[in-house]
């Protein structure tokens, strides 16, 4: 299978054997699934396991407070990735929990509207949701453009008509490729003053991510997909208006706090107002290193090839006669998404892990706007990454051609 040379030109073939070398998991399988979560790279599985080896020898506290310069190190890495201070960034267990600990701090009031688009996450729609039955808020969609992704101009004009509480947008959906302009919304959002949310989970790792030019307020991501760090991480982005402007999560504990008197608190003055006091300080360090071994990379660098061996891997797709790729957006991301004539769900992603090719699924429950528009039920997601190769492309078409051809 021929790929164009813009998916390699950065990556020579030794860098490419390094990388892959430091991954043990491509050894057996040709993991496509990077948007669930990314191989974990040999430094960051090293870091994880010495700091619970030195926890096991001289006690979880004494590790904490012995590696203390090192855990100061994770937001230092984490800005610097996002293109922000580190005092602005707190850890948390994942993005989920990040994100409604930003929504927590918001201080709702029945009729309030929050103004979201069709493609936002799905735990992120169920917590608007909840928002509403609980608070008695709105929720309201900004349309689509025909080629797909938000109307920006119609999302700025109910951004004027409703002068929402809560700004919300996914940078890239879990169900498509689809990368949303965050930062021509975020633009329309501080020409209002308006809060700004945005759901990084799916763009950190594989593609540019500035949380200042964005414009954001919270800005939420995992560190265990595209950023290849371990599973129970995440972290929260918080501007300095929002820190200026007093707002602090409903439930602040005393990592976010001091108990000044008997009858009051103070929340410090940084993004650790919005940290539990407990955390996993051996998982925390793992994505530290795994924000440094992706930037050593460089983002520019992993955003080119992981694009280009998507776009690569759909056009294989396409040229099967029983296959129907989903992505319709002009700018994609790593991620593929298709269906296949013939097949129901779970025997075809059956079928793809026998073949030792790791991918996920993805329902209609999912994605209900997105979904329902493109009429499917359920789709096949595939997330090549920047250690995967062409070869490994051309494997995976060529497995996906076999099951089309196979009698079902």
């Amino acid at each position: 299978m021929n790929t164009p040379n813009s998916v390699t030109h950065r990556f020579t073939d030794a860098l490419l054997d390094r990388l892959r070398a430091e991954t043990p998991g491509v050894a057996n399988r040709v993991h496509f699934n990077n948007a669930g979560c990314g191989l974990i790279a040999a430094p960051v599985l090293e870091t994880v396991q010495q700091h619970l080896e030195l926890e096991a020898h001289i006690g979880g506290y004494e590790a904490s407070a012995a590696r203390a310069e090192s855990v100061r190190g994770f937001y230092e890495e984490i800005g610097a990735l996002i293109g922000a201070s580190g005092d602005r960034i707190a850890f948390a267990s994942s993005a989920t929990h990040a994100y409604a600990t930003a929504l927590s701090a918001i201080p709702f009031e029945p009729g309030d509207v929050v103004l979201t688009t069709r493609n936002d996450f799905i735990s992120n729609q169920i917590a608007f949701l909840s928002l509403r039955k609980r608070v008695g808020i709105e929720v309201v969609h900004a349309p689509d453009v025909a080629e797909g992704g938000v109307d920006v101009d119609a999302m700025a004009a109910l951004m004027r008509k409703h002068r929402p509480r809560l700004v919300a947008a996914t940078h890239v959906p879990t169900n498509s490729g689809l990368v949303q302009p965050v930062a021509e919304i975020g633009r329309a959002a501080r020409e209002l003053d308006l809060l700004y949310l945005v759901d990084a989970c799916q763009s950190v790792g594989q593609l540019p991510v500035d949380a200042t030019e964005i414009g954001a307020d919270f800005l939420t991501s995992t560190c265990r997909k595209f950023l290849r760090g371990p599973r129970g991480t995440g972290f929260l982005h918080v501007s300095d208006r929002v820190l200026a402007s007093g707002l602090e999560p409903l439930f602040i504990d005393m990592n976010g706090a001091r108990w000044s008197s008997p009858e009051s608190y103070t929340p410090v003055e940084t993004a650790a107002r919005f940290e539990d006091w407990e955390l996993s300080y051996a998982t925390l360090l793992g994505s530290a290193a795994a924000a440094r071994y992706a930037r050593e990379i460089g983002i520019e660098n992993i955003a080119a090839r992981t694009t280009g061996l998507a776009a690569a891997l759909k056009d294989g797709l396409d040229r099967i006669a029983g296959v129907r790729t989903l992505e319709t957006a002009p700018q994609a991301s790593g991620t593929v998404t298709f269906t296949i004539a013939g097949w129901e769900a779970a025997p075809f992603k059956q079928a793809m892990d026998r073949a030792g090719i790791n991918s996920a699924l993805s329902f209609r429950e999912f994605a209900q706007y997105d979904f329902g528009d493109k009429d499917v039920d359920w789709c096949l997601r595939l997330s090549p990454h920047y250690y995967n190769t062409d070869e490994e492309v051309a494997t995976v078409v060529s497995v996906v051609a076999d099951l089309e051809r196979r009698p079902r």
